[in-house]
């Protein structure tokens, strides 16, 4: 299988350990992983701030970057999800299916439903505690989700028990919004503010060293509660977990 790398322009300026641990796995794991130059943003920003005809060209850009790869891998849920249920709808090819949206995985989904690992070469001694998000959670079915009456399940967590010395936790409402959610973080700050810092207490209290997930965006957020209050508490991609010691 010939992968194209897709890394989204907030992890590229802000946390470019991200995009490197993720191609790092996904090579550790044998796959074909490559990364298309000049890629830019997919056009998430313009779509969820209601200017979804400027991101048609975006769209348009990304269909064309990524036409020749077997499957799209990206280390952002709410990304991928964007690629997935809305670049037909864009119609950047009238009459015709974007060839991106049928091949776009988000990298947690892509390893544990398609390469399907029975081991993994990470070494994480530390406690962590699952940060599910809301795009992960009932966009992608990386988990199950609290309102609906399904047998749990969690793809992050079973990547993680393949991790040696990592112990993983969910807190309580595991699956509850941590207050990010885009724009709602600027247009409602002071409801987005207490969500996270409710959302990071409940992280704290299963007494965790670290809070992972596998959005950044949601990670950030939480990492701003962490250290306006400076509590014993950090926050980790979870690709870095799986990458740890490669």
């Amino acid at each position: 299988m010939r992968v194209g790398l897709f890394i989204p322009c907030y992890i590229n300026a802000v946390f470019p350990q991200v995009g490197i641990a993720s191609n790092k796995l996904l090579k550790s794991l044998g796959v074909d992983v490559d990364y298309p130059e000049d890629q830019t943003c997919c056009g998430q920003p313009m779509g969820n701030a209601g200017f979804e005809n400027e991101a048609v060209s975006l769209a348009k850009r990304f269909d064309e970057k990524f036409k020749d790869y077997d499957y799209i891998v990206g280390p952002s849920a709410s990304c991928v999800v964007f690629v997935r249920d809305n670049y037909g709808r864009l119609r950047i090819q009238p009459n015709h299916q974007c060839v991106s949206e049928g091949k776009i995985y988000e990298i947690c989904e892509f390893i544990h439903d398609v390469v399907k690992p029975t081991h993994l070469k990470a070494k994480f001694p530390h406690k962590v505690s699952l940060q599910n998000s809301c795009h992960g959670v009932r966009l992608l079915h990386l988990s199950s989700c609290s309102e609906q009456n399904v047998p749990y399940f969690n793809k992050m967590r079973d990547l993680l028990t393949m991790v040696e010395g990592c112990e993983v936790a969910e807190p309580e409402r595991p699956d509850e919004c941590c207050g990010f959610g885009g724009m709602f973080s600027i247009e409602e700050k002071a409801v987005s503010v207490q969500m996270a810092h409710d959302k990071v207490q409940r992280h704290l209290a299963t007494g965790a060293e670290y809070i992972t997930g596998a959005d950044s965006s949601c990670l950030m957020s939480q990492n701003g509660i962490i250290a306006s209050e400076k509590l014993p508490l950090k926050t980790i991609h979870i690709v870095e977990i799986l990458a740890a010691g490669l």
